[in-house]
């Protein structure tokens, strides 16, 4: 059974090892990483939990996917391969639209079509696009919006 819960501290370590997990198996067109495992355990625990609403997805004691939310823009949604299309995605989404009813801003790669859809279906709806400067992986992107429910 997943646990959606809020994240804390000692999360850190799991929500980082989600972010780069999945990036490197969903995306396997951005470029290198250039910040090694320790360094994005700090940027979570430093920068993403004290400065966004953080929610994961626990399975038997293992983070498997986590949700940021900060002023109205998701920043992360990210899952483990081995959990995709089980509704854990989904069941964040809801924590974060709960959190901001006002309405979500998110940005996406253009190729992460998976995302796009998924997005697509839980209401977001393209705002538009992007040649890849506005991101350091200066990859093309394009932002979505869901208007929220007040």
């Amino acid at each position: 059974m997943t646990l959606i819960r809020e994240a804390g501290p000692g999360d850190a370590a799991g929500i980082a090892y989600v972010h780069v997990s999945s990036r490197e198996v969903t995306m396997p067109y951005l470029p290198p990483r250039r910040r090694s495992d320790a360094e994005v355990e700090a940027w979570v625990r430093e920068v993403v939990l004290p400065g966004s609403a953080v929610w994961v997805a626990e399975e038997d004691g293992r983070v498997v996917g986590y949700a940021a939310v900060e002023d109205g823009v998701l920043d992360a949604l990210y899952l483990l391969a081995d959990v995709r299309r089980r509704g854990i995605g989904t069941a964040l989404l809801a924590r974060a639209k709960a959190h901001s009813p006002a309405g979500l801003t998110l940005f996406a790669f253009q190729r992460n079509t998976d995302a796009r859809a998924f997005y697509e279906h839980h209401g977001f709806t393209l705002v538009d696009t992007n040649d890849g400067s506005r991101n350091m992986e200066n990859e093309p992107d394009l932002s979505m919006h869901w208007p929220g429910t007040a």
